[in-house]
């Protein structure tokens, strides 16, 4: 998962896009990271990380209703997503 979001951020920023309203690379999400332990018939937990228009990650928790993680005093994103899921 590190390595792709590394990946992910080395293609630069997102480009400002405008539909309806306007999205600015901060707002866009480049790619979305996620390990679900779960099966076919059976809920597990999800975690992951989306790597932002801007660079920025965002490590996160859950599926349809998703909450931030922050990452542990000395770690990062990732870190907060292998304790999440352990």
């Amino acid at each position: 998962m590190r390595d792709r979001a590394q990946r992910v951020r080395d293609e630069g920023p997102l480009d400002d896009v405008s539909m309806i309203r306007s999205y600015g690379a901060a707002g866009r999400v480049a790619a979305r990271l996620e390990i679900s332990s779960g099966g076919l018939l059976r809920r597990g937990r999800d975690a992951g990380v989306d790597v932002m228009g801007d660079g920025r990650l965002v490590a996160y928790a859950g599926g349809v209703g998703r909450r931030e993680l922050e990452p542990p005093p000395g770690g990062d994103e990732f870190d907060a997503v292998r304790f999440e899921l352990t």
